[in-house]
């Protein structure tokens, strides 16, 4: 399983249930990487290209529902919730079992910053959008720069936001 987030200078990831940065580009990658290199719409009927691990948060955040040609999982404490086109597990060791006979190439940890740090131990890779900017947080994820089980393989050039923002990608590799 790998993760994937975008964050910012000290690592923060939302604030009021958003993404605190609107990055075009780290979201046509998100989608990329979450399908396997696919576009949803070239999906055929019925096919999945990933599966994407997320918190209830986090899957209430997003405006169309359930994202297209992926298996949504959702971890909830909520017995009695309702995810619309996903599957709803109540625990870590659930969700573990439910995507335990899946390519791990293809199960992504999408957040938020409660199951990313319940659920990172298992990670193999991080995929970062490091956006060089620091606003104020209420969510944040784990500084992988500052902790010694995690090493920065790789890192590119990203670009820049519509609103000025540099970023980059990185990928960072469990020790």
């Amino acid at each position: 399983m790998d993760a994937i987030v975008s964050v910012t200078r000290d690592w923060g990831i939302g604030h009021n249930g958003s993404l605190v940065v609107d990055n075009r580009a780290d979201m046509r990658r998100f989608v990329a990487l979450t399908c396997g290199g696919k576009r949803p719409k070239d999906a055929a009927p019925g096919e999945v290209l990933g599966t994407v691990i997320m918190g209830r948060k986090t899957f209430e955040s997003f405006p169309g529902g359930a994202l297209k040609a992926r298996r949504n999982l959702v971890i909830t404490r909520n017995e009695s919730f309702t995810a619309p086109g996903a599957e709803v597990v109540h625990s870590v060791s659930e969700a573990l079992a439910s995507v335990a006979d899946s390519d791990p190439d293809t199960v992504w940890l999408i957040g938020g910053e409660s199951i990313y740090r319940q659920l990172l131990p298992y990670c193999h890779r991080v995929h970062v959008t490091y956006n060089d900017v620091t606003v104020p947080v209420d969510a944040s994820f784990p500084d992988l720069d500052a902790d010694s089980s995690w090493q920065l393989a790789e890192e590119a050039p990203g670009g820049t936001t519509d609103a000025g923002v540099s970023f980059t990608y990185r990928t960072y590799l469990h020790k």
